[in-house]
């Protein structure tokens, strides 16, 4: 669909929208050829590439950053949330070709400290085909009305999530939505939607930029402080410091910058767990 046929009361009613069209094709491919380049051409990191493309990629490439306030992205997220909106975290999800990787059924908002309430929502943009082969996402529609379910930590090895998360009731397979996408195709989901993805038997890898967008009253509860990107509006409440745009690809001042609030994230999203998670996976 095109960005203008997006509806609220559509996003309301299932907890997700797909597939709305932001790029072109042609576009989503040139996109992934210059993340490919910075992640195979980036030598003597401090930190493994895999956790920089993994959490919080806007912090240290200036490319990811410019992203999100692509102008069709932020117009789908703002018919959710409205006209004042941040963005709260920015990461790459990519399955290798061939991999057993999977992301168990979860609901977002479980561990992010920032509550439970409507204000936040996730764009994913496909940079190359999620198709079930591949290990698209699933959905199941209207599970977003329900509170967060109590949620087991698994620490599986196969799980790309940080801590294995998985939802403690079982949620029946036939109910699930595949979320199909071509490259420049995104989808949106509620943080409370059940949702989940399998592995990628496919011979491509599958790539997906994601940025999760709040409202500006929302509040990190597991920590003193949070950062987030002003996309657009107006900010009154300033319960966010801002990230600014990196200096460079991986400058020195990004990666001071993001080790700081790396360390901040693991303790926030750790509250609770019989372990810190994982920073990446």
């Amino acid at each position: 669909m095109r960005v203008e046929e997006l509806t609220r009361e559509a996003y309301e009613r299932d907890g997700f929208a797909f597939p709305i069209d932001v790029m072109t094709g042609d576009e989503a491919h040139d996109l992934r050829r210059r993340i490919e380049a910075l992640e195979s051409g980036m030598n003597g990191l401090p930190r493994p590439m895999a956790q920089y493309l993994r959490m919080n990629t806007h912090i240290v490439m200036p490319l990811v950053h410019d992203m999100i306030t692509h102008p069709q992205v932020v117009a789908a997220a703002r018919t959710v949330l409205g006209s004042d909106m941040l963005c709260w975290g920015a990461e790459l999800f990519i399955k290798e070709p061939h991999t057993d990787k999977v992301v168990s059924w979860h609901q977002d908002l479980t561990y992010w400290g920032i509550g439970h309430s409507d204000s936040e929502v996730t764009a994913w943009i496909a940079l190359s085909p999620a198709t079930p082969a591949s290990g698209c996402m699933r959905f199941v529609a209207g599970s977003h009305k329900n509170a967060i379910i109590p949620h087991r930590d698994t620490y599986a090895d196969n799980n790309l999530l940080s801590r294995g998360q998985e939802l403690s009731v079982e949620v029946d397979e036939e109910d699930a939505v595949d979320v199909v996408l071509q490259p420049g195709q995104m989808s949106l989901h509620h943080g409370r939607m059940f949702h989940a993805s399998g592995p990628n038997a496919s011979g491509d890898r599958r790539i997906g930029l994601v940025f999760r967008y709040i409202t500006p009253d929302l509040v990190q509860q597991n920590a003193d402080t949070d950062f987030a990107v002003p996309v657009c509006g107006e900010d009154r409440f300033r319960n966010f410091d801002y990230i600014p745009r990196p200096e460079g690809d991986f400058a020195p001042p990004a990666l001071e910058r993001y080790d700081r609030i790396m360390e901040i994230h693991a303790k926030a999203q750790s509250v609770g767990a019989a372990q810190e998670s994982r920073v990446y996976s």
